[in-house]
């Protein structure tokens, strides 16, 4: 009989392994999805050195997920064999606490994560509840799918709800996995995209990915060039730096706000007279659903947003790992099955 190979973690700190296991089935609301590709993202560090709160080992990681329908569950009605799909980070919700009642999904106070609570994608097979799971288009590319389950719904979902209009002025911090996504969703919400990264070698890129202006914030003052241009409505923090983010919130403009999705350990150094003055915010976001997820996978075959990927087979997941927390990946890894 066939096995399932997976590469899991066996202890907080410990390497990834490569082993085999029984292919298993699903429970009643539950679907087996036969893994096409999964990305390698910097939040897999939490599953590979036991950061997150309770998690248990051995664990697989992998919160980008994407791949076709194997089998489904005897209460699963909504999906079929064969359907193509992926999962990302919100791995499923419990439906009765007091965000779940309100339909604040991504809030549940007993929220699973895939390859945190429950095993993800650096697998053949992987087990997903239904609620857990999005369609994906048949017109994008598996491999360039998987980072749109993470990098791509958050930054798709926070631009979507930051406030932002047609026409103002968004400027995007960092161009990295999450930033080069970043800017090329805000230029097609019809921003006037301004790319903050640092050097002048981005500069060709930024523009390439949809951007009207690029600052780079070695050579410039970035707070003080969008002020120039009139101040951000909305600066995108994607770069996980706290120092950056605190350099460049005197760049918005009144009402303006600094969202939040590059994860960062240390404090903000941002005085409440910054924030008052001009009546700025400071917000954070994570990523989303499935529904949000499909309404990113959609928006981005629609428009022709795409992440910039390296590829390495699931037998390579220790390099892949390794080249992604290097920072010199050209923007996201992925691994392909």
């Amino acid at each position: 009989m066939a096995k399932n190979l997976v590469v899991h973690v066996g202890k907080a700190g410990g390497d990834f392994e490569t082993v085999e296991r029984e292919i298993a089935a699903p429970d009643a609301g539950e679907v087996r999805i036969k893994i096409d590709a999964c990305g390698v993202c910097h939040s897999d560090l939490f599953t590979k050195e036991g950061l997150w709160p309770g998690i248990t080992y051995p664990r697989v990681a992998g919160h980008e997920v994407a791949g076709v329908i194997d089998e489904v569950g005897s209460a699963v009605t909504e999906w079929k064999k064969g359907d193509r799909v992926g999962v990302g980070w919100h791995g499923g919700h419990c439906g009765i606490c007091g965000p779940c009642r309100r339909g604040d999904f991504a809030l549940c106070v007993n929220e699973q994560i895939t390859g945190l609570t429950r095993d993800g994608g650096y697998a053949q097979y992987m087990i997903a509840r239904r609620e857990a799971v999005a369609s994906m288009p048949e017109g994008l590319d598996a491999a360039e799918a998987g980072p749109l389950l993470c990098a791509g719904i958050t930054t798709f979902n926070s631009l979507r709800h930051s406030g932002a209009g047609p026409g103002d002025l968004v400027a995007v911090l960092g161009m990295g996995g999450l930033g080069h996504l970043g800017i090329q969703f805000a230029a097609r919400f019809g921003y006037r995209t301004v790319a903050v990264g640092r050097g002048p070698e981005n500069a060709a890129l930024a523009k390439k990915l949809g951007a009207w202006k690029y600052i780079d914030s070695q050579a410039t003052n970035a707070a003080q060039e969008l002020q120039k241009l009139g101040g951000a409505k909305v600066i995108l923090a994607t770069a996980p730096s706290s120092k950056a983010m605190s350099e460049v919130f005197n760049g918005l403009s009144g009402n303006g706000k600094l969202l939040v999705v590059g994860a960062s350990m240390d404090p903000l150094a941002i005085s409440p007279v910054q924030m008052i003055g001009g009546r700025k915010g400071l917000q954070g976001w994570p990523s989303g659903t499935a529904p949000d997820s499909e309404d990113t996978l959609r928006f981005a075959e629609m428009t022709g947003v795409k992440a910039m990927i390296e590829k390495y087979p699931l037998a390579k997941a220790k390099e892949a790992y390794e080249r992604m927390l290097s920072g010199k990946a050209q923007f996201r890894v992925v691994l392909t099955m």
